[in-house]
């Protein structure tokens, strides 16, 4: 249980460090993110869309596509995105190319977090709740 509520919290932050970089580098005409709660608020309904369809599309991929199955995380990325902007007007999205850009600065943002917080946090906090 402990490990589903670090996963969680991990993929929260590694989805909200992804749209903060997408805020930071691109044009805020392009891209834009309404702080502090709106960003909070688009980075639930990020994190819980992406970890919905994620699953979804692996299958799907595996089933149908193989040769996708290595994009999906970039393919969730997308549509998080823009259920996520269709959904919150705290988040907005212009231009078809930065749709593309947006979603491939969070997937790499986001992979890096999550990379970074499970070989720091994650470890230390599991290891301290086991002694």
């Amino acid at each position: 249980m402990l490990r589903f509520i670090v996963n969680t919290l991990v993929y929260f932050a590694a989805a909200a460090i992804g749209l903060f970089v997408a805020d930071m580098v691109l044009d805020q005409q392009d891209f834009s993110v309404t702080y502090p709660l709106g960003f909070l608020l688009a980075s639930i309904i990020f994190a819980l869309i992406q970890a919905l369809i994620s699953p979804l599309l692996t299958s799907l991929a595996d089933k149908y596509a193989s040769v996708l199955t290595g994009a999906v995380s970039l393919i969730s990325a997308l549509v998080a995105l823009v259920v996520t902007a269709t959904i919150s007007d705290d988040l907005t999205v212009n231009g078809f190319a930065t749709w593309f850009i947006a979603a491939l600065i969070i997937w790499l943002a986001s992979m890096v977090a999550t990379l970074i917080l499970k070989l720091t946090v994650v470890k230390k906090v599991v290891k301290e709740v086991r002694d």
